[in-house]
């Protein structure tokens, strides 16, 4: 049920500028979507998953308002972990943990878990009951964060459970990310898209992150595949939406995108290819940078004359200049919405699912306001962390062993 008090107050909060340009975006995904267009959306980690935008995704992937999602390894890792958890945070030194081990600040954390997902994680890891009884027993302090990470045992099972989950995808011919998806919460990108047969692909530029995870992510298809896979998701869409994240040049330009001139030689090759052309290109920033060169490139061309001249951007407009922002501002589809991500998103979704005679099941709020702490709440409570019996089941489901003939 949406949270309408906290919705106004959000609005309250967004200058003029910020809530046109979200309103221009509702229409633009309400369109495509009439039209049976595809949504994508291009994301990271962190305040995605801190503010609930991760999990709100699945929910608009469950009713069909986006079609694919872009993210980093990070996301994958936390997301079997089931997303957020609730971890006690002790000195590691205190609990015997090597002072050399620990990161910066020194601390250790015990992932607080439910019975049966303990006793999961207890049919293939030993587990050091000594040291959780040790760090029960610590003063410490318990709080809400992204899951798995460094909690013990949540963040060291998955590590040790990455190789296996890899070994599986590529003897199925499939992702790591498909293949862990099989195992998780349908209420994570992973586990929806898996259940629904959506893409959702860690992006080259977002590989090195969740540990070993992520390294058997980049292992699982080679960078040309996981490129072109990419390429062809983003092609199919007709609005993506790109949400706290950084190198998106990298990302929707790639080596196959012609508009901006990356793509020209796997074009004149006879590779695949496609061009940004005709789509739009929504992003959701904090940076009032991109705003400004932006604005530029409307007024009178100045990046692509830039470009034209061979000059360095950064000197050409005085502002920190990120490479997301050459091929964003030159876009003709492009939209920047200027503001934090944990408000733009429940106001763009809500009003996109209302037009569109949708319900959801499940609301983003920013974390600092009585429903989004709520909200963290039910993550931690109601969205379970990946399991490996799930994930061998669907596989068997999926891939039945054939009788010898």
């Amino acid at each position: 049920m949406l949270d309408t008090a906290t919705l106004k107050a959000i609005e309250r909060e967004l200058d003029t500028t910020t809530l046109a340009r979200l309103e221009q975006a509702v229409e633009r995904v309400v369109a495509a979507k009439n039209r049976g267009g595809k949504v994508v959306v291009v994301t990271g980690s962190g305040p995605n998953l801190h503010e609930g935008v991760t999990t709100l995704l699945a929910e608009l992937m469950r009713v069909g308002l986006v079609d694919g999602v872009t993210t980093s390894s990070a996301v994958i890792a936390h997301e079997m972990g089931g997303t957020l958890d609730r971890v006690k945070r002790c000195a590691g030194a205190s609990v015997g943990v090597p002072t050399e081990l620990l990161p910066l600040g020194g601390e250790f954390e015990l992932t607080l878990m439910n019975e049966d997902s303990l006793r999961e994680i207890r049919e293939t890891l030993s587990l050091d009951q000594k040291l959780i009884e040790r760090l029960q027993a610590a003063p410490g302090k318990t709080i809400i964060k992204a899951a798995g990470n460094l909690g013990y045992p949540m963040g060291l099972w998955l590590e040790k459970l990455a190789p296996e989950i890899l070994t599986l995808a590529r003897s199925h011919g499939i992702s790591f990310e498909e293949m862990a998806g099989l195992g998780c919460d349908p209420r994570t990108i992973i586990g929806v898209a898996a259940q629904k047969g959506l893409p959702v692909l860690v992006t080259i530029p977002q590989l090195i992150g969740g540990g070993r995870v992520g390294l058997c992510i980049g292992d699982s298809l080679t960078l040309t595949e996981r490129a072109t896979r990419l390429a062809r998701m983003l092609s199919a869409a007709e609005v993506i939406i790109e949400s706290g994240v950084a190198l998106t040049q990298e990302i929707h330009d790639g080596p196959f995108e012609t508009h901006t001139g990356h793509g020209l030689w796997s074009a004149w090759q006879g590779d695949f290819s496609y061009s940004l052309v005709g789509k739009s290109l929504i992003r959701i920033d904090l940076d009032p940078a991109l705003e400004r060169v932006c604005q530029m490139e409307r007024e009178g061309g100045a990046v692509q004359s830039a470009i034209a001249d061979g000059l360095p951007k950064t000197k050409t407009f005085k502002v920190p200049f990120r490479m997301e922002m050459s091929g964003f501002a030159r876009h003709a589809g492009s939209l920047a919405i200027i503001g934090d991500l944990g408000m733009v998103w429940p106001l763009m979704a809500s009003r996109a699912a209302q037009r569109l005679g949708v319900e959801l099941r499940f609301m983003c709020y920013p974390q600092q306001t009585e429903a989004g702490r709520r909200m963290r709440e039910t993550i931690v409570e109601e969205v379970q962390p990946f399991s490996r019996r799930q994930m061998l089941e669907a596989v068997r489901e999926k891939h039945p062993r054939r009788s010898p003939t």
